[in-house]
């Protein structure tokens, strides 16, 4: 008797070709059906088919992978509407990503929450883009790059979840239940858009920090989602010397005497009710002010109300020339981490008035925490 064929799953074109390369490598014969023939690239909705018989097998691949299983077999996922217990991570296979597992996992079994490891890959073929006389050059090899992109993206997909393994294996990382989404697009955007999605209680994300060569991707992807995000987000410099949040002894809070950093700072504490650090409130001034001083002694005592088992102090930075007014602070100081509120901005002011948060991410080696300031 014939074998049918069944549907597996309805997937992007790209995505369906993953699952092929998955499953053809453990033996099962796939088909995908429903291809734009002239631009398969951007072909959406395909069905990926396979044997009746080989379903039960199909599918058992399938829930082994954990981000296969949330394409397949979960489909689409609901619009959470209150935080999730869940901490995530983009990776991109690099060292200061490893960086931020480290502080991730460590974070989440503090909290008692779950990791989720998410790797956006970009296929930059769009055939749509180019001029016309162009789009059938490209066609003979554009499916053959796509399928080396997805093989090259699932190897180090893999590769990065053996090294997770590893480490927790070893005990270097806690043994907390994590597993690994895979997204194509823009890496900034999947990652804005799977905050907004699953409401993470925190992104943590790793850079290289001060004195590198070129503003790489990791490091404009990082400022791009900390001035986006309605999540806190926290950046982590390669460099940093120590290994989780519990190790941070002391905090500087940069406050404008804006409304909405009162708001940002209970949000702070809140999320890092577990640890026991003091806090700096530091305000940056062009001018010597008695007035800021003043403030900032209010602020304090506000604060150390809400607060009576906290240990605070104040100062005002100069901020004729910040950067370096604030490197010099937080040596001083022996500052671990340096906190700051984000305001909603327009992609003018983001790109060409760039915020403190963007400026630090390429210029300093201390851990960067932003909380987005809601309006009051």
């Amino acid at each position: 008797m014939e074998d049918k064929l069944v549907t597996l799953a309805i997937l992007t074109y790209a995505k369906a070709q993953i699952l092929k390369n998955v499953l053809e490598n453990e033996g099962v014969e796939t088909y995908i059906h429903n291809v734009n023939q002239i631009q398969p690239v951007v072909s959406s909705g395909v069905r990926l088919r396979i044997k009746e018989s080989d379903l039960p097998r199909a599918l058992k691949i399938t829930e082994s992978s954990a981000w296969l299983s949330e394409e397949v077999v979960g489909g689409k996922s609901p619009k959470v509407e209150k935080e999730s217990n869940k901490v995530l991570i983009p990776v991109d296979f690099s060292n200061y990503s490893m960086k931020a597992c480290e502080f991730g996992f460590n974070f989440a079994q503090n909290m008692g929450a779950e990791v989720v490891l998410l790797h956006v890959y970009f296929t930059p073929i769009y055939t749509t883009s180019l001029p016309y006389g162009d789009v059938f050059n490209y066609q003979l090899t554009d499916d053959e790059n796509v399928k080396n992109i997805l093989q090259k993206v699932h190897a180090d997909l893999n590769t990065l979840s053996d090294k997770v393994k590893a480490k927790v294996a070893s005990g270097e990382f806690p043994n907390v239940k994590y597993s690994c989404v895979l997204r194509e697009g823009i890496p900034e955007e999947e990652i804005l858009r799977y905050s907004k999605e699953y409401r993470p209680r925190i992104v943590i994300m790793g850079t290289r920090g001060k004195n590198q060569k070129d503003i790489d991707l990791i490091g404009s992807v990082t400022a791009e989602v900390i001035e986006r995000s309605r999540v806190p987000v926290l950046a982590i410099p390669e460099n940093t010397p120590f290994k989780q949040l519990a190790e941070a002894k002391r905090i500087a809070f940069i406050t404008n005497f804006d409304q909405r950093d009162l708001i940002a700072f209970d949000s702070l504490i809140a999320a890092l009710k577990p640890f026991h650090f003091s806090v700096s409130l530091i305000h940056l001034s062009d001018v010597k002010d008695t007035w800021n001083e003043i403030k900032l002694g209010g602020i304090k005592e506000y604060f150390q109300k809400q607060y009576p088992d906290l240990e605070i102090h104040y100062d005002v930075v100069m901020n004729d020339d910040f950067l370096n007014s604030l490197d010099n602070y937080i040596k001083t100081n022996h500052i671990d981490i340096i906190t700051l509120t984000t305001y909603k901005r327009n992609i003018f002011s983001r790109l060409f008035n760039p915020g403190i948060a963007r400026k630090m991410i390429f210029h300093s080696d201390t851990p960067l925490l932003v909380i987005y300031g809601r309006p009051s």
